[in-house]
């Protein structure tokens, strides 16, 4: 079953952004992501939409944070792809004549529910900034560490 990556690859466009402090251009977003630029367009101009980010156009334009790291959750990111599902499982028959296939389906469809609300309140609780205190944290270290052997990053 092909996996849904577009909320990771959003986030990690996100962190660039706001690494880069400055408007990132859709080729240079695509570029981070090894994707065409066409799919950058389609999936920030959602995310335009819902006002997590914002475009200039021209000389020196493109596509910049319209909120803090902090005012944005993964879950705000997640509803401003769509909402895609969360979890890859699902009924062999949404609605099935068998009783042994209803049976299965109301055990498999509390499990769902409850492991989806479980992880939308986790993408609620954490934050871009979270996110990107990490990154901090890991490339300090790969810094020191470099540094300590006498190699450039």
């Amino acid at each position: 079953m092909k996996q849904d990556s577009r909320l990771s690859a959003t986030l990690h466009v996100l962190l660039h952004m706001a690494d880069r402090g400055a408007p990132m251009t859709s080729e240079e977003l695509a570029a981070c992501l090894g994707t065409n630029p066409v799919v950058i367009r389609r999936t920030m101009a959602g995310l335009r939409e819902t006002g997590l980010v914002r475009s200039e156009k021209g000389h020196g334009g493109g596509w910049t944070l319209a909120r803090a790291l902090d005012a944005i959750t993964l879950g705000d990111v997640h509803r401003a792809l769509g909402e895609p599902a969360l979890i890859a499982l699902g009924h062999r028959s949404e609605n099935p004549q068998c009783l042994v296939e209803q049976a299965v389906n109301a055990a498999l469809g509390g499990a769902f529910a409850e492991a989806e609300a479980l992880l939308a309140g986790h993408f609620d609780r954490v934050r871009l900034s979270d996110l990107a205190a990490d990154f901090s944290r890991r490339f300090d270290e790969r810094r020191q560490i470099h540094a300590k052997h006498g190699q450039a990053l």
